[in-house]
């Protein structure tokens, strides 16, 4: 206990000391450039995005798919499915090739039952996958979500999932991430609210990090979310964020952390949803160019949401509308290598630069016995 004492008052200048865990001077992961047989400048923007993204798929970081299948009876994904807005046909259309499937849950569970919603959903996703082999594939790595890449499926991440999900409890947190769990929503708990993180919240966000499992802040108050830039060792992902500048929507982020998230290098991931972003493509690039500009090319990729009952902009309704959007952004002059990072060399960073911090965090700390009771009273 005396360690975890000690980390639990470790200041943002004690943090340092850490450093090989988070390489402040990192290289980003730059795609080699795209080579295919397309005459770029005679290319129309459509043509040269598919050209791009054949090369760079979409990482998406976002999609609501398992709860929206579990109210239908019947359903061939890899068929096509009219029912949902997502079906290999269409993920193929718009080159996505990897999706995080979230564990998100309806309001109002709690406790036991919030966490047996959550071990449901994620044996369905499992069971899904298992079910269209042709199309999809199970990753819990980066080199995973490459290697489904390279056999032509599309890879399926899981979560995020819910706060709720831990029932506070950091051993469910690791009996979630020994089934796959990579990615965590800190919002709607008791230990991350309006006024930040707790003492417990802490420790959350630092066995988050012994397990690479990736911290998402995405409608997390401002203050968890500067607390937790501060204490993760790893990078963070904000799953539905866009720019609260141009839209004032209370899951959007405002300039200063955007620049925060950039320096820390984290990523926010800007959904495609009219409530947040607008009814258009152009208002999506809107917010893609200002998250650029503020976090940098590093830190800015694309979160469908699609299948979580939001609406969408016109022409990107559902997960084949991808190269719509990236020709948007080529006739803004977003370059091929700020591209190729967008749609899938940020996702690959996160990912990696996760599991090497988790490798380095285990050689310093022991699984976390730490209880919410004891911490914050």
């Amino acid at each position: 206990m005396a360690d975890l004492q000690d980390e639990l008052h470790t200041t943002a200048e004690v943090g340092e000391l850490d450093s090989p865990a988070r390489p402040r001077d990192f290289e980003p992961l730059v795609p080699e450039a795209v080579d295919v047989d397309v005459d770029r400048d005679a290319a129309d923007p459509l043509t040269r995005a598919h050209a791009l993204l054949a090369e760079h798929p979409v990482a998406d970081g976002y999609s609501g798919l398992p709860w929206a299948l579990r109210r239908l009876s019947w359903y061939d994904l890899e068929l096509g499915e009219s029912a949902v807005d997502t079906d290999v046909p269409r993920l193929r259309e718009g080159h996505v090739g990897a999706l995080f499937w979230a564990l998100h849950l309806p309001g109002g569970l709690v406790g036991e039952r919030a966490v047996g919603a959550t071990l449901e959903q994620l044996d369905l996703v499992k069971t899904v996958v298992a079910a269209h082999p042709e199309g999809l594939r199970m990753a819990h790595s980066a080199a995973q979500v490459t290697d489904a890449r390279n056999c032509g499926r599309v890879a399926v991440l899981l979560g995020p999932a819910g706060a709720a999900a831990l029932d506070d409890s950091l051993g469910i947190l690791r009996a979630l991430h020994a089934l796959g769990l990579r990615v965590l929503t800190l919002s709607g708990a008791s230990w991350a609210g309006e006024n930040g993180l707790t003492r417990f919240g802490e420790e959350v966000v630092r066995e988050l990090n012994r397990l690479g499992v990736l911290a998402d802040l995405s409608g997390a108050s401002d203050a968890t979310v500067r607390r937790a830039l501060t204490i993760s060792k790893a990078p963070v992902l904000c799953t539905r964020s866009a720019a609260r500048a141009l839209r004032p929507h209370p899951a959007n982020l405002p300039d200063d952390v955007l620049v925060e998230l950039g320096a820390t290098q984290g990523l926010c991931l800007v959904p495609l949803t009219a409530e947040q972003t607008g009814p258009t493509v152009r208002d999506v690039a809107d917010h893609l160019d200002h998250v650029r500009e503020l976090a940098g090319p590093e830190c800015v990729g694309l979160s469908g949401t699609y299948d979580s009952g939001a609406a969408h902009p016109q022409d990107l309704s559902d997960a084949s509308g991808y190269p719509r959007l990236v020709a948007e952004l080529l006739g803004r002059g977003w370059s091929e290598a700020d591209l190729a990072l967008l749609t899938w060399g940020n996702v690959q960073r996160v990912l990696r630069t996760a599991d090497f911090t988790s490798r380095a965090a285990r050689q310093r700390r022991e699984p976390s016995t730490a209880r919410i009771a004891d911490l914050d009273g």
